[in-house]
């Protein structure tokens, strides 16, 4: 055997063993693949806690997430595209709402407060059409 080959398998391969570049090549296959159904995923949730609350209305949904002591907002559509006008915000009793607001294509948000023992609420905005919620989370 020449230096710099390695022999396994039967099968020579210059530098690296035929098995280990087998492995590395579905390994990486298999980080593309799962790249985008991540993303696809994190899409459903970039809020971190679990759901709490989901409003529909005519343009999208807005999402509320909670923590323990966190909780956090989206507004998403209901049809991606083109840029449109959206925001969403979510403020606890007693304080100042946090809001997301511009020109987006998919989502406003996350927005996040504070919220340990406190209520919260929430409203998103989609091209004009809104969804709130009362006091949740008390």
């Amino acid at each position: 055997m020449t230096r710099g080959t390695a022999r396994h398998g039967g099968r020579t391969v210059r530098g690296v063993p035929s098995r280990l570049l087998a492995l590395a090549l579905t390994t990486a296959l298999a980080l593309v693949v799962g790249g985008v159904e991540a993303s696809s995923a994190d899409a459903a949730s970039v809020c971190a806690g679990r759901p709490a609350k989901t409003v529909k209305f005519a343009t999208g949904e807005l999402r509320v997430y909670r923590t323990r002591g966190y909780a956090c907002a989206t507004a998403v559509a209901s049809k991606p595209g083109k840029r449109r006008r959206m925001s969403v915000q979510i403020q606890a009793r007693g304080g100042r709402p946090v809001v997301d607001s511009g020109g987006f294509t998919h989502r406003a948000g996350p927005v996040t407060v504070h919220a340990l023992n406190r209520c919260v609420r929430a409203s998103g905005t989609i091209a004009g059409k809104t969804g709130t919620t009362d006091w949740i989370l008390c």
